[in-house]
């Protein structure tokens, strides 16, 4: 800026003037920005001792003597000559690097030559805070030797799959040669500890346990713990032969002692014949579940198992009627210990149990055996290569002490933090990238050398790296005694007296008796300021700081000016944890990949980025403290997880497949056959019930309509775009039927019209029969009948002519006549 300035000056008249202006205010800010100390310069100067100094990664200790600045710094030829800066740094070096090989079938490799993991020993120097990434890579060679010893539940529920495993003795055994030529098998068997209440004491059913109905008994043998029948070898006519004279034993309780005979199987090494150069596989199968650490008190069992082995020369349990059963946390300890898989052979009913038992057993699994144990060797034999594809390294740190990560490339070809890869082949090689961190510092010297192990699950083959801290500086082991610097009374150590109890001083100067007579003006920072900063005493012109009830929290510096437990804390740890950052002078001092006032955030970028993706936020946000902030758009404002929905939004890829949707599932739709095929062929299609999206998995539901019906379907866009799971029935509205209207129209019309003929024949009857009623009772009312009535009139009229009325009386029947 200053030079874009003296350019722009030099075009204008009095350009020199201007210049020699501008080239002051230059210096002026160059002093004011040297002037000021960094952050990092204010931790390091807090530190007294080279100790303490190197324990912070950003700081150099200064051994010269006489050296009138402060010691601590952060490193810088001008400030310190390099050959007097302690400040060390990581160092790796490979000790036994023999490289990756393989076993041949023609015996030009012995077991021994075999190497499936690169390096074998290295050692590393660590500082405090700084990662340190190495690589560590894996090849599972061929033909590599394999110990597979079967441990069998031996109760009379399994009687018929002993016998089934007699006969498949040498099936199994040449099965796994095809695997590998090298190949060993051996045979256990479990019961039950001999106590009530799992088997019963009464004497002759401890002779014999299986009493049958009616009084009837099956040739039994007395209950035992476990007994190791054939040890490992390739004899598989004395596996079968053992296998076969085996004899059924019986308990009253369901569970078995099964845990007990596992953890024996797997310690007693030199018993078994567990070799060191294999891949040893344990099978365990039952048909009933397990009892573990705490059930033998039932039978007054009050002493816990000790893991150890104690077999007696007829190969059998001696303490299993001394001691409570193992638990399984033990039992993963033992396996984890001696590399062996276990591999629980269990019927259907039990399979969940042991499933849930080999979640918590390193390498452990669980498959389900057939009644009759028909299965036993497609069951091995998928298992081994389940087993053998699959690498998952792990390490015995200590825990607070250091971290650890492991990231890998494996077969999706993505980068991610994971320990673990599958489906790999002899020979292909996996590379897992190593991430150490240092966390702290033990008190303790001794502990400042560490052995750390890296090794694969199952297979004692290993990475020994051997760990130096750098938690102190060499210089201080070492020292000028009676030094001129120091007075001639203290040791001249890291540039710095050592005084000791007679004297104290930056130069050894002061008595210890004159402590309190000196001018305790000399431990204030400024006139103004507090001696010590009220947290210390000024002793020989030094401060001397308080000590706190808590020894993890120090106050130190010069003045008592800086703690290690005044910064910002969350859930009430300082900076968020060692594994995050330390306080260091009152200021959180954030360990690589986290930063924010209190060490919270993650620098990490990773866990913005969708599975499967290197697009942190999908390309439509940004990472901050390890979570993603979307962005608004003129199309829309994204949201998920990832930021990757955005339904508003072209993009949104509902639209892309709603016509393959249409032709591929329902038949329908606007594409014809041959466009449906040309267009839709990549997709995969899977119809389904319902639909039940998972979004932080990346799941989206879409739904659209077509011909008044509603479709839904989903698609990942992390794991398979190119998967669509659709909803296998439409809501379509229900088709109406017109000729059933119509007839119900017409129905309803013809039934109305013969309703109001009704209604109307039935009033009109009603009014008649009222009219009538009434015309009767008017007529009954009448005073007059016919012949009174004046309006009747009689249909004949009867005439008297009074000349004639004696000639008409003496002729009446003349007169009647004429009358008609």
């Amino acid at each position: 800026m200053i030079t874009s300035a003296v350019k722009m000056a030099c075009n204008q008249p009095k350009c020199w003037a201007k210049f020699v202006i501008l080239t002051i205010i230059a210096v002026s800010c160059a002093k004011f920005t040297t002037g000021q100390p960094s952050s990092s310069s204010k931790i390091c100067e807090g530190k007294l001792t080279c100790r303490e100094c190197i324990q912070t990664s950003t700081c150099g200790w200064c051994s010269e003597p006489n050296f009138q600045k402060p010691r601590c710094h952060v490193p810088d030829e001008n400030y310190c000559p390099g050959k007097l800066t302690v400040d060390p740094r990581n160092e790796f070096r490979e000790t036994i690097a023999k490289k990756l090989s393989k076993a041949s079938r023609n015996g030009t490799k012995s077991a021994e030559e075999i190497v499936q993991i690169y390096p074998q020993e290295a050692q590393l120097k660590l500082r405090l805070g700084e990662v340190y990434k190495m690589n560590v890579k894996y090849s599972q060679a061929e033909d590599y030797p394999v110990d597979l010893y079967y441990l069998m539940d031996l109760s009379e529920s399994m009687r018929d799959d002993k016998e089934t495993l007699s006969q498949l003795g040498v099936e199994l055994s040449r099965e796994m040669r095809k695997i590998t030529s090298n190949f060993r098998l051996g045979f256990g068997s479990f019961v039950e500890k001999k106590l009530m209440p799992f088997v019963s004491t009464a004497p002759k059913l401890l002779k014999n346990p299986c009493v049958l109905n009616k009084g009837k008994t099956a040739v039994c043998e007395s209950p035992y713990g476990y007994l190791n029948h054939v040890s490992l070898s390739t004899d598989t006519e004395e596996f079968q032969e053992k296998v076969k004279s085996a004899k059924i034993s019986s308990n009253l309780d369901g569970p078995e002692g099964s845990l007990d005979a596992l953890l024996q199987a797997v310690v007693c090494r030199n018993e078994i014949g567990w070799r060191t150069q294999a891949r040893r596989l344990l099978l365990l199968s039952t048909d009933g579940g397990f009892h573990y650490a705490g059930d033998g008190k039932l039978a007054g069992l009050i002493v816990p198992n000790d893991g150890e082995c104690h077999m007696n020369s007829h190969n059998l349990y001696t303490h299993s009627t001394l001691q409570d059963y193992p638990s399984i946390s033990q039992v993963n300890k033992k396996v984890q210990d001696n590399q062996i898989n276990v591999i629980f052979a269990v019927t259907e009913n039990q399979l969940p149990v042991y499933e849930g038992l080999a979640r918590l057993i390193d390498g452990a699994s669980a498959a389900m055996l057939s009644n009759d144990s028909s299965n036993i060797v497609s069951l091995v034999y998928e298992q081994y290569n389940k087993i053998s594809s699959s690498i998952e390294m792990k390490d015995n740190h200590i825990e607070g002490l250091l971290d650890i990560k492991y990231f890998s490339t494996c077969k999706d070809n993505v980068r991610k933090q994971r320990n673990k890869c599958d489906e790999l082949k002899q020979n292909e090689m996996v590379q897992f990238e190593v991430e150490i961190t240092l966390l702290r510092c033990p008190a303790n010297p001794q502990e400042w050398t560490q052995v750390l192990k890296i090794s694969p699950v199952g297979i004692d083959e290993s990475l020994t790296v051997n760990l130096e801290l750098l938690c102190g500086c060499p210089c201080e082991g070492t020292g000028q005694k009676n030094a001129a610097e120091c007075s001639g009374v203290g040791t001249l150590q890291c540039g710095v007296c050592n005084c000791g109890m007679a004297f104290k001083g930056e130069k050894c100067d002061c008595s210890a008796k004159d402590v309190d007579s000196m001018d305790p003006n000399a431990c204030r920072p400024t006139n103004t300021s507090s001696v010590c900063n009220e947290r210390g005493l000024c002793k020989c012109g030094m401060c001397e700081c308080y000590k706190r009830e808590n020894p993890e929290e120090q106050v130190t510096g010069k003045y008592c000016e800086c703690d290690n437990f005044s910064c910002e804390r969350i859930d009430g740890v300082h900076c968020s944890g060692l594994k995050q950052g330390r306080c260091v002078c009152g200021q959180c001092e954030c360990n690589p990949g986290w930063t924010g006032p209190s060490c919270g955030c993650s620098t990490s970028e990773d866990t913005c980025k969708p599975e499967g993706g290197d697009e942190v936020c999908s390309g439509h946000g940004t990472c901050e403290c390890g979570a993603c902030k979307c962005k608004k758009t003129q199309d829309g404002r994204f949201s998920g997880r990832y930021c990757e929905k955005c339904v508003t939004c072209p993009g949104f890829r509902c639209n892309e497949y709603e016509s393959c949707v249409l032709c591929r599932q329902f038949k329908t739709g606007p594409w014809s056959e041959a466009e449906c095929s040309a267009n839709c062929s990549s997709l995969s299609l899977q119809s389904v019930g319902s639909l039940e999206p998972n979004e932080e998995a990346g799941d989206k539901r879409c739904t659209f309509s077509h011909n008044q019906c509603r479709y839904e379907f989903m698609y990942n866009e992390y794991a398979n775009s190119e998967k669509l799971i659709v909803l296998e029935q439409p809501a379509c509205p229900a088709v109406p039927l017109t000729l059933g209207v119509v007839l119900i129209v017409i129905g309803a019309v013809v039934l109305l019209g013969l309703a109001a003929l009704l209604v109307w024949k039935l009033v009109t009857s009603i009014c008649d029969r009222r009219e009538y009623a009434r015309f009767e009772q008017e007529r009954a009312n009448a005073k007059f009948d016919e012949s009174d009535n004046p309006l009747y009139k009689e249909p004949t009229s009867t005439f008297q002519n009074p000349t004639f009325a004696d000639k008409m009386a003496g002729e009446g029947s003349t007169a009647s006549q004429l009358r008609g």
